[in-house]
Formats: C-alpha cells, structure tokens, sequence
C-alpha cells in the first residue's frame, strides 16, 4: 500500500529491547552474539573534572565515551556484515540523535510516573546471561562491547525507561476507527487526470483506466485499490482529505500532490478494526510525533561536530 505516513526516522520498534532499526535513524542495544573483538574504545584515565558529553537533554548527559562506544559497536556489526560503511551516509549523526531519542523517551516515562525495579533488572540480567549460556561468556560479550557492570545496569535501566514510554505512547493509538476503503487513479498531468474523470463520469470502469493509465506501480495491477485506512495513514493529506470527504461509489475531483494528479473514488465506509501493519504504522507515527513535540521544548546540547 502507497502513501504510508512512516518517517524514516520513525521507525521505533514497539518491543522491550528494541529501540530501532540499524540504518534507519535508530539503533538497539548490542545482541548476545559474541564474535571476533571489534576495536575497542580507548579508556579515558581517571579525572576528577567532569566526563566529556557528546550532548546533555535538559540537564542528563550523554556521555561522549558510551557515544563513541555505540559508534564502534554500529561500525563493527556493519562491516562484520560485509557493508561499506562510506554508504551509510551521516550514521554517526543518526546514532547520536537516536541517542538522544532514547534520554527524552527515558525522561518521559519517568515524568509519567514510572519507576524501574531493581528486580527488572536483575531479572534482565538473568536472561542475559542464560542466553549467553554460561557466566564466562556474558563477561567476555561485555568486555567486547565495552561494559561494566555498573554501566550495563545504567543502560538497561534507560532502556527498559524508554521501552515503557513507547508502549504506553503506542497504546493511545486506538484499535478501531474510522475507515474508507478507497482506490485512485496517479497520472501526470492535470489534462490527463480531466480526461479520464471525464471517462469515469461516462461510465467507463475505474478498474480499467487503472490498470491501463494509472502511474503508481504499486497499486495498478490492483486497479487502483489502495486499501482500508484511517485518517492520518496516506503521505498525501490532500488525497487523504479529498477520501474521507467522499461517500460511498463518489469520485473526486482532480487532486493535486506533490507526486502528481490523482482521481479517488470511496468503495466502502465504516468503523472497524485496524489491521496490524495499519495500527502499527500509526502507532510510529504517534511515537514520532510525541518525539518532535518533546525535541521542540527540551533543552538539547550537542558537543561534537555532527
């Protein structure tokens, strides 16, 4: 289905322990999967002045050492993986407002009123190491990803703060609501798009002039039909408007996007479940949009060159 409203920097996995997708703006914390030891940070020496930052979010800090950490961790998975790490474009950038993501969903739950047990992470931890299969090897994977047991327990905490603000977040996207199951017709010009709503109008079937005519890939072959959604779901909000302004078995007038003219016509109406991938995009949206409401009134520092 074309037109998902699904910010690449949106991309939140809705899960405890799983904060993103690598190379989409987000990333998780390290997998117990040791292998051969990627290069390791060089340990600052012990200071009494206060630890460098990469950035601070209303006063926490985010502590250029584990930025730096989370950065040669992203680098090895990547060219463990066979990838070149030039094609990644600006990832250093990516993990450090990912970083910064994760102090302000943290931050959030707590100011919600959450508070993370001790036996959460302990519990945590017990699994952890049970899936590493045996002490020796957790301490190995923690000393080839830079831990200690303090910072772990630090990490796991933010994280298990940050998973609980994006579920509570995801949970006050409804399960059902509004829906119009709709089809559309993508061409280039406006001459074009007049013509064929004139042939409509005529009678001529719309799955025909479609399939025939359409320039949208993804839902030619399917004469158009792009499905049952919601309101706030399609990229284009004049296509989306222009549908839920229709009725049953109405065609629109031509409507102009950003990607071309577009004709829709409404099959069916009614309130009723949301798919999976419907919720779930929408529920990445709402955590997108909680994250740019909160990154307009908080107080963001960087300290490093982005």
């Amino acid at each position: 289905m074309p037109f998902v409203m699904v910010n690449k920097r949106a991309l939140v996995a809705l899960s405890i322990g799983l904060l993103g997708v690598a190379g989409c703006g987000r990333i998780a914390l390290p997998t117990l999967n040791p292998s051969p030891s990627p290069p390791t940070a060089t340990p600052l020496p012990p200071t009494t002045t206060p630890e460098p930052l990469a950035a601070n979010v209303n006063g926490e800090g985010v502590l250029l050492e584990l930025f730096e950490l989370e950065v040669i961790r992203f680098e090895y998975s990547k060219t463990d993986s066979g990838i070149d790490l030039a094609t990644l474009g600006a990832y250093r950038s990516e993990l450090l407002e990912s970083m910064v993501d994760l102090v302000l969903l943290a931050q959030g739950a707590r100011a919600t009123g959450f508070e993370v047990e001790e036996t959460e992470i302990d519990d945590r931890l017990t699994l952890m190491i049970e899936s590493a299969e045996d002490l020796g090897e957790f301490e190995l994977w923690m000393e080839l990803n830079g831990y200690t047991q303090e910072t772990l327990r630090t990490a796991l905490v933010k994280e298990i703060e940050a998973a609980w603000m994006v579920a509570y977040i995801a949970d006050q996207v409804p399960d059902s609501a509004d829906q119009v199951h709709a089809r559309h017709l993508l061409v280039a010009s406006e001459a074009e798009a007049e013509d064929l709503r004139a042939q409509l109008q005529d009678g001529v079937d719309f799955n025909i002039l479609a399939r025939k005519y359409s320039i949208d890939a993804s839902t030619r072959t399917a004469g158009g039909d792009l499905g049952w959604f919601p309101k706030g779901f399609l990229l284009w909000p004049e296509v989306e408007t222009a549908a839920f302004a229709l009725q049953p078995r109405e065609i629109s007038t031509v409507i102009k996007s950003e990607i071309g003219y577009h004709i829709i016509e409404i099959t069916e109406r009614e309130d009723h479940l949301l798919a999976y991938s419907v919720r779930q995009a929408l529920c990445e949206r709402a955590i997108e949009s909680w994250l740019s409401t909160e990154r307009v009134s908080a107080d963001i520092q960087y300290f490093i060159t982005q």
